[in-house]
């Protein structure tokens, strides 16, 4: 009696045989690209206001005060328990797909762009004080540059975040992506296929973690790397 059971997994060789013929005719690289375009739409739509939120909530006590029970008090929702509502609100659309992202992302990048901001040196507030610095000052040359590495640190959880939603927001209502071909796989019970686009998630979490790397390293020169 074998200790795996060959139904449900597939050997290498059998998954290179399935990987290779729809690598080349180009319908991988397509479900792919269709993920790959509602995550950085759904990253962007959650990433840019959380990081404008956050150095609002960080830099002035009053904006925290009245955001953050609101924050805590949603942060903790499970964002997959809310895809049926989100479903009803959007449709079946692209809209349903980047909102879902959006709403993961949008608070981890929004919880660490503010701690990120509370943990400036107050020195460095007070100087630009000092110097009559103004309100969009105070953004782009104290609060920004010194959240920087959190905001980055939101960024990377965001994008974890990002890739684990695509693939339930394309298993429920898709008909394209790498998840939806997940879901067809296993109802067809097509256990090569099933794993093909299991690795090229693994492969897409990669590449867009190795960007935010690349990116990181450009905009925070400054930062120490070990």
């Amino acid at each position: 009696m074998g200790l795996v059971d060959i139904r449900l997994f597939s050997c290498p060789s059998r998954i290179m045989e399935t990987f290779i013929p729809v690598l080349l005719s180009g319908e991988l690289l397509y479900h792919s690209w269709i993920s790959v375009r509602r995550i950085m739409l759904g990253f962007a739509a959650g990433a840019i206001p959380g990081v404008l939120l956050g150095l609002s909530m960080g830099l002035f006590p009053l904006v925290r005060a009245a955001l953050e029970p609101m924050v805590a008090a949603t942060f903790p929702v499970p964002k997959l328990a809310i895809m049926p509502l989100i479903l009803l609100v959007f449709g079946l659309g692209e809209s349903s797909k980047v909102f879902t992202i959006a709403i993961g992302v949008f608070y981890l990048v929004l919880i660490n762009t503010m701690a990120g901001v509370l943990s400036i040196d107050k020195i460095y507030l007070d100087v630009a004080k000092n110097y009559g610095a103004s309100r969009w000052n105070f953004y782009r040359t104290v609060a920004l540059p010194g959240a920087l590495p959190m905001i980055f640190a939101g960024f990377k959880l965001g994008m974890g975040t990002a890739l684990l939603l695509i693939v339930a927001a394309e298993l429920s209502a898709a008909r394209a992506g790498v998840g939806y071909w997940i879901w067809r796989a296993y109802d067809m019970f097509d256990i090569e296929r099933m794993f093909v686009a299991l690795i090229m998630m693994s492969v897409l979490g990669y590449l867009l973690s190795y960007l935010l790397d690349f990116i990181e390293q450009q905009v925070i020169p400054w930062k120490t790397t070990h």
